[in-house]
């Protein structure tokens, strides 16, 4: 997406809960030029709420107070089993603020429940986000305005790209191929770093080779306009090298069972939603 300047008139963000997602919507803000003070979090972790306050130079507080009640935009990234708790603590205070829920799992059904409005946008980002190279999806309830979904969009393409969607049992989908994804790359990483060692190169060595590949085939992917088959056809000679590994994995079935993984963690997404979203 086309990155924005944020409007930082008349806005107020508050954070519940101020972890490394937080944490890199929180940076990107202020690249942004949004001033610290019209930023506050609510941490419950001492060392957190200072490392908060020393890095960002924000208003951090241990509980949800009457302050809430300055926020326009309100961005939860609790944990999904803390959600309902919190929700309890910070209602009073936001009936007029949209909310921004990171929180894996949690319907927005349940969520307006919880705060008493239907002005609610869910969203699934992943860890890259950290350095600014994120990948968010977004779904909206139908009280959220086009004004609401600009101001999602300003606060989330700090981050990296964004998409919306139309569905919201979609977003199980996208737990499990972006927002978990970032692991399956580093498990893949993990791999190739053990082979090479195997095959009798350092541990350094190894590293750099499988990230270099790994940056360096997304971003061949990403400029490309063919398809991934036909990138990974270009670089597969019958009879040769990457022939001979490819027929391995297909012998032994590690795309489907890739696949069988990724539908694991779409259902366990569902499964959160009943576990940690039950009235």
């Amino acid at each position: 997406m086309t990155p924005q300047t944020t409007d930082s008139s008349n806005q107020h963000i508050a954070f519940i809960g101020g972890g490394n997602m937080a944490s890199a919507i929180i940076g990107g803000l202020l690249k942004r030029g949004l001033p610290a003070s019209q930023i506050q979090v609510v941490e419950p972790f001492a060392e957190q709420r200072a490392r908060l306050a020393q890095q960002f130079q924000v208003e951090v507080s241990e509980t949800a107070g009457a302050s809430l009640a300055r926020a326009t935009l309100v961005v939860w990234a609790v944990k999904p089993q803390t959600f309902r708790q919190a929700a309890e603590q910070s209602r009073a205070h936001t009936p007029a603020a949209l909310h921004l829920s990171v929180a894996a799992g949690i319907r927005s059904s349940t969520i307006a429940g919880w705060l008493g409005t239907e002005r609610v946008v869910r969203a699934m980002p992943n860890t890259p986000a950290l350095i600014g190279q994120g990948m968010t999806a977004l779904f909206a309830r139908p009280a959220a305005s086009a004004a609401d979904r600009l101001a999602v969009e300003r606060v989330v393409q700090t981050t990296g790209e964004y998409l919306w969607l139309d569905q919201e049992a979609q977003l199980d989908a996208v737990t499990a191929l972006s927002g978990s994804g970032p692991a399956y790359v580093f498990y893949f990483i993990e791999a190739m770093i053990e082979a090479g060692t195997d095959m009798g190169l350092s541990r350094e060595q190894a590293q750099q080779l499988a990230m270099g590949t790994f940056a360096g085939a997304s971003a061949l992917a990403h400029e490309a306009t063919e398809p991934p088959e036909v990138l990974r056809a270009r670089v597969t000679s019958k009879g040769g090298t990457t022939y001979a590994a490819l027929t391995s994995m297909e012998r032994d079935g590690i795309k489907e069972k890739f696949m069988q993984a990724m539908h694991a963690a779409r259902q366990r997404a569902s499964e959160m939603g009943d576990e940690f979203g039950a009235a």
